[in-house]
């Protein structure tokens, strides 16, 4: 029901929401355990760059059967390391709080169960899996259906609601601690936080004009909001780019370092875009060694135009002076303990630089009232350009001594790198390219194949073999003979048309009819179990003696015979009259037949992807390349 009753999230939105778990939390200590996340974490978010929307927390009231909490909801656009980014910062800040049980979810739904999806039990779908996965003391939890059904694993079960939930984790938490595998999977999704912060920036050179470099330099988030509104741009933005632009002219610019992330970079560079004259933004030659930072920059500045366009020319006075107070003391000096400033002395140019960074942080995320309208990103472009002095020469200066921008040779990948990337993603080791060291195993293929044609297939799907230890399939024999029974111990006259077709085919004789009709023994004398399958066999081996001389017998390998088989096989081909309806048929190698048959359908796909290599993939069997250019096997 709280499904139906709450709005749906964007495509590129994801939700965190954290309870108090010992029992409903008082709206001061909720809101002190907002705070104090938000200044534990700030040196991570205060150098992180956000594709659309910061991680805030705020507190949210009791509404329905949801208890009053803390959390929100971040659009994170085309850069998905940002959601993961804040299951990290979810998952630690249980872990600070050991009081606090968070829930975390997307427009898929539980997108944690989706990463674990391989792992997962039988009975979790994702009909009644809401309300069930939480972060509790930093580790991954999930409540079973056990306890919310009178009966173990009812899948119609209702899902709990948050504060049986709840209830349940704050007593019994160690019962429903996940799987290490589902655990390990989604851990493995964040691992590498945060050191991985680092490695998702790029730094680049760009030739702007000063009032960009200046307003990047008080707020270097601005950039994700400039380069969305070039990347996303309509033709109704571009009309304030079609003459020179009012707020940032092309006729004085600077060369400056500018911090992107990976996605808005790969965004910036990889679309092609030609300026309009008028604009002033002129490129030179491609042979230019700057050519690319001269391009950066006209893009940057179109993306920063377009905002300031839209802007709804807010006056200077309308900006809050949020820096200050007993908050933002307590957030500084929490800064300094975690030794964000690096130990650069107070005043240097590195200092100031971390310390804007830090108070475009606590602007975005700590101290926003929650009755307060968001401020368009132009409207804080046109009160930075109006407070803040532009001091071109010491801009010129030291353009004089950039450091170095990063390599970019990472938007480029191979066909190889996809590849190993792929087969990291699947947890695969990857192959030797070594031809002796690649030890391809033919008989694992078989017994893989057969191992998935054995398992139980429904509508969702079928099971993979992931483990050659599960159980094999068990027989029933008493159901098996009773549909024989049924089927070949039928009256006569419930025979249908393709009986009596078979009849016609095997020439039973009008006399056998007449004794079948006059004393009808089926009747009479009940057939054994045992006479119904040898008379099943003798019926199967009837029909492979007729197939035996036909194309599609020919087209199956069969197993070698010693030299009776042979004259067997020799007298076979004789004639009618020759005894060949006794002779002994070779068995039909199946393992050899499957395997030659699935390197087959593997060639066909010539290197692309493909039935064969995705079902042997997703059971764990990687077939070598095919080397074979005359396409002969051996």
């Amino acid at each position: 029901m709280e499904a139906l009753r709450r709005p749906a999230l964007p495509e590129d939105a994801v939700r965190y929401r954290l309870f108090a778990a010992a029992g409903p939390g008082g709206e001061a200590l909720l809101r002190r355990c907002a705070e104090v996340a938000l200044v534990r974490f700030a040196p991570l978010l205060a150098s992180y760059v956000w594709q659309r929307q910061p991680f805030r927390l705020r507190y949210v009231p009791r509404c329905g059967e949801t208890p009053a909490h803390i959390g929100g909801t971040t659009l994170f656009g085309d850069n998905v390391e940002d959601e993961w980014f804040i299951v990290y910062l979810v998952r630690e800040i249980t872990r600070e709080f050991p009081g606090l049980a968070a829930r975390i979810d997307d427009n898929d739904g539980e997108f944690l169960l989706i990463e674990a999806a391989d792992f997962l039990p039988k009975w979790l779908n994702p009909e009644n899996s809401e309300n069930r996965v939480f972060f509790y003391k930093g580790e991954l939890h999930i409540i079973p259906l056990s306890e919310t059904s009178e009966q173990d694993w009812d899948l119609s079960a209702p899902c709990p609601t948050i504060p049986e939930a709840l209830a349940l984790l704050s007593t019994r938490s160690e019962e429903f601690l996940a799987a290490e595998p589902i655990r390990a999977a989604v851990y493995k999704r964040i691992d590498g936080y945060p050191e991985k912060i680092q490695a998702s920036l790029h730094r680049a050179h760009c030739y702007l004009p000063p009032g960009i470099v200046a307003v990047l330099r008080q707020r270097p988030s601005l950039v994700a909001a400039a380069v969305q509104a070039f990347y996303l741009r309509d033709p109704g933005d571009l009309r304030a780019c079609r003459r020179p632009f009012r707020t940032f002219p092309a006729d004085q610019r600077v060369m400056t370092l500018v911090t992107f992330t990976r996605c808005l970079y790969a965004q910036l560079v990889q679309q092609k875009f030609v300026a309009d004259r008028r604009s002033g933004y002129t490129l030179p030659a491609p042979s230019h060694p700057q050519y690319r930072a001269y391009e950066l920059g006209m893009k940057l500045a179109h993306g920063f135009e377009i905002l300031c366009s839209k802007s709804s020319k807010v006056a200077p006075d309308a900006k809050r002076n949020v820096l200050s107070g007993p908050l933002w003391e307590r957030f500084l000096r929490s800064l300094k303990e975690k030794d964000y400033f690096k130990g650069e002395m107070e005043g240097s140019a590195k200092y100031l630089e971390l310390l804007h960074m830090a108070e475009d942080h606590f602007q975005q995320s700590v101290d926003v009232p929650e009755s307060s309208v968001e401020v368009s990103p132009g409207d804080e472009i046109l009160t930075l350009l109006q407070t803040t002095s532009i001091d071109l020469e010491e801009f010129e200066r030291e353009a004089a001594c950039l450091p170095p921008e990063d390599d970019d040779s990472w938007l480029d990948i191979t066909p190889d790198a996809l590849d190993q990337m792929l087969k990291e993603a699947r947890s695969e080791t990857i192959p030797s390219t070594n031809e002796e060291e690649q030890k391809y195993d033919l008989e694992a293929v078989a017994e893989s194949m057969k191992a998935f044609v054995s398992k139980v297939s429904t509508h969702e799907g079928a099971e993979m073999p992931w483990s050659s230890d599960e159980s094999h399939v068990t027989f029933d024999v008493d159901s098996f003979t009773k549909a024989l029974d049924r089927i070949l111990g039928a009256d006569s006259e419930e025979l249908d048309s393709d009986d009596l077709d078979e009849e016609e085919e095997f020439d039973f004789s009008d006399g056998d009819d007449e004794d079948l009709d006059a004393g009808n023994p089926r009747q009479e004398q009940k057939v054994t179990p045992e006479e119904l399958v040898g008379s099943l066999k003798s019926y199967m081996n009837e029909m492979d003696r007729e197939l035996a001389q036909t194309n599609i017998g020919k087209s199956f390998t069969t197993q070698k015979r010693g030299a009776g088989s042979v004259e067997a096989a020799t007298s076979e081909s004789a004639g009618p009259g020759s005894g060949a309806e006794d002779a002994e048929l070779a068995p039909v190698d199946v393992d050899m037949n499957l395997v030659a048959n699935l390197l087959e359908s593997y060639s066909a796909q010539a290197g692309l992807a493909g039935p064969t290599s995705n079902i042997l993939q997703s059971m764990g069997v990687t077939l070598p390349e095919n080397t074979d250019l005359t396409g002969s096997s051996s």
